[in-house]
């Protein structure tokens, strides 16, 4: 991703993934890019102010009975660009930890912000003492090596929830927070960006009088 780019996503750092949710529903993205069932785990269980926020580098991992999936040629988690988020994709069903806390030393070396793991990791203490920030559906112990491997990298993968249909693609904005995860699909990124301003405005404006005593439709009718 272009450092232009890169500069852009680092304007999401004043908001919140409620924020930049609405802002993404504003732009017309179903769910306003959120991605249930992600949640912090590192380096505080969904608490305190830290936010994960860069392109997506991408892993899909496979089950070991598809055979005929492409097979990597290093390992994925020597090949982590520089101020990426990296986003494990975890066959639906599986249990065991795809992502662990040496995942995590060799990621943080390498520049990336953080990871997302649409599913189960493990080594909770490791990633902690790290202060490496992990994001996941669940935490486990036994490792993948017995159901699952790693197939492809920075390539379209889809998220491991049976009740949507989304698609996080190399280079979307993963964004963070103890709210959850968001994906901001590159395309709209700057949309975004100029959409939050005015949007939060009006959101602080609406707390500041509906403390005073103003009623919430009288709020929303003045500044929505």
């Amino acid at each position: 991703m272009a450092s232009s780019d890169l500069s852009l996503a680092e304007k999401l750092r004043s908001y919140s993934t409620c924020d930049v949710s609405d802002a993404l529903l504003k732009a017309g993205v179903p769910h306003g890019g959120f991605l249930p069932n992600l949640s912090m785990w590192s380096p505080l269980r969904q608490e305190g102010d830290r936010k994960l926020i860069g392109p997506a580098y991408t892993v899909k991992f496979v089950r070991n009975t598809q055979t005929n999936a492409p097979k990597l040629k290093e390992h994925y988690i020597d090949t982590i660009p520089k101020d990426h988020v990296v986003f494990i994709s975890a066959p639906h069903g599986i249990f065991n930890a795809v992502y662990g806390g040496l995942m995590s030393t060799r990621a943080k070396y390498s520049g990336a912000v953080g990871t997302v793991v649409d599913g189960t990791f493990r080594d909770l203490q490791d990633h902690r003492k790290l202060d490496y920030p992990v994001f996941a559906r669940n935490v486990g112990t036994p490792s993948f090596y017995e159901v699952a491997r790693p197939s492809e990298v920075n390539v379209p993968v889809k998220l491991q929830d049976p009740a949507l249909d989304v698609t996080i693609n190399p280079g979307d904005i993963i964004f963070g927070d103890l709210n959850g995860v968001v994906c901001v699909p590159k395309e709209v990124l700057s949309k975004i960006v100029e959409i939050l301003p005015g949007q939060v405005e009006a959101d602080d404006n609406m707390a500041r009088d509906i403390a005073q005593g103003k009623t919430f439709t009288a709020a929303k009718k003045e500044y929505r």
